[in-house]
């Protein structure tokens, strides 16, 4: 009988992604991570032009240089990294660039550091890439946020990468600004690769982003429009890295998916030069859902960080799975910590792209939860 991978076998299907199938339309779900607003009129109008005048047809591997432009003009007024169009890859949304990067940059042998807790699937790209999982814990009495001193703990000579995810998913962390620039520092002083994913860059509360790439060339940042225009489904983001790393990555991508969707790419050009009053109001939005979550949970007992990014709150429970089932059972969907590392074995992950209401009703029922 023939076998697949064992590097396939190994690997678990998204428990995340199960959320997607729940039946009950009475359920409220803050398990997905996916922006509950419309995307901008203004994107719509710009891809519904880009059909009428034939963008149906492949891009540039590499994506529209009209685009491509306009990410370079943003990493420099956003993020203060310079770079150039050619150093631009735009990919079948962040996922496709962190899987695209973990494929150009990882190998047997190689360890790959990944905060803990952390986004599944940077464990995942990991391991497919063949590369030793390291785990960089991130604890909660640190509010979830990596820090310089960790990270230095954990290099060996077999040190090839580190994952950093700021603002997180699934803790909603957002790294302060001195560990972003020392762990960049050791990054150029140990010889390894910074992957930055900052899909969530724009969701933040009362603090600023900062990005390891305006301190060190050793990075490729990875960013996108799901979240910040809530463009889930139409999988457009992008990766951008110094030339010998561009090269590799564009191999990958290039025998991975070809191009980016066309119509998708002249939808991000809106959205990167258009107006930016829809993202203001719905991280405006985001901000007083996350003030009800937070303080709703911590009333009833559940210990919660006051997340400074993403749209979702990471609090600690007793028995969690328990918890998860009885909750669902009740009419909340919520999503267990611990596919996101050890460290979230004691915690629930919840989502506030929902609406304020159903966020209302949801800890209403949270409250009488008897499990």
């Amino acid at each position: 009988m023939l076998n697949p991978a064992k590097r396939v076998e190994e690997i678990e299907l998204s428990l995340i992604r199960k959320m997607f199938e729940v039946t009950n339309p009475d359920a409220v779900n803050l398990g997905i991570g996916e922006p509950d607003f419309d995307v901008p009129q203004n994107i719509k109008d710009a891809m519904k032009r880009a059909i009428d005048e034939g963008y149906t047809k492949y891009t540039s591997n590499k994506g529209l240089i009209e685009l491509r432009e306009a990410i370079v003009d943003k990493l420099a007024k956003d993020n203060n990294i310079k770079a150039d169009a050619e150093n631009v890859i735009v990919t079948c949304g962040a996922s496709e660039s962190l899987y695209t990067a973990a494929q150009a940059l990882f190998e047997k042998g190689d360890n790959v550091l990944v905060p803990n807790p952390g986004f599944l699937s940077y464990y995942t790209c990991v391991q497919l890439a063949e590369a030793n999982v390291v785990e960089l814990t991130t604890p909660m009495e640190n509010e979830f946020k990596m820090k310089v001193e960790d990270v230095q703990e954990k290099i060996d000579k077999n040190t090839k990468g580190l994952i950093i995810n700021s603002p997180s998913n699934p803790t909603g962390a957002v790294m302060d600004k001195e560990d972003i620039k020392g762990i960049a520092d050791l990054a150029t002083d140990h010889d390894f690769y910074i992957i930055s994913d900052e899909i969530y860059e724009k969701i933040i509360y009362g603090t600023k982003n900062h990005s390891p790439a305006e301190y060190c060339d050793n990075v490729i940042t990875i960013n996108g429009f799901s979240k910040t225009y809530a463009m889930t489904g139409l999988r457009v983001g992008y990766m951008v890295a110094n030339d010998e790393v561009t090269e590799n990555m564009l191999k990958v991508h290039q025998y991975c998916t070809a191009n980016a969707p066309s119509v998708s790419q002249v939808g991000a050009i809106e959205a990167l030069t258009g107006p930016q009053d829809s993202v203001k109001n719905m991280v405006s939005e985001f901000s007083r859902r996350r003030d009800l979550i937070v303080s709703s949970l911590n009333d009833m007992g559940y210990e919660t960080v006051d997340c400074k990014g993403a749209f979702y709150v990471f609090p600690k429970v007793d028995r969690p799975m328990e918890f998860v089932k009885a909750a669902a059972e009740a009419g909340v969907i919520s999503v267990p910590g611990s596919p996101f590392g050890s460290l979230g074995e004691e915690h629930v992950r919840m989502s506030y792209a929902n609406s304020y209401e159903n966020i209302e009703k949801a800890m209403d029922i949270l409250k009488d939860l008897d499990y």
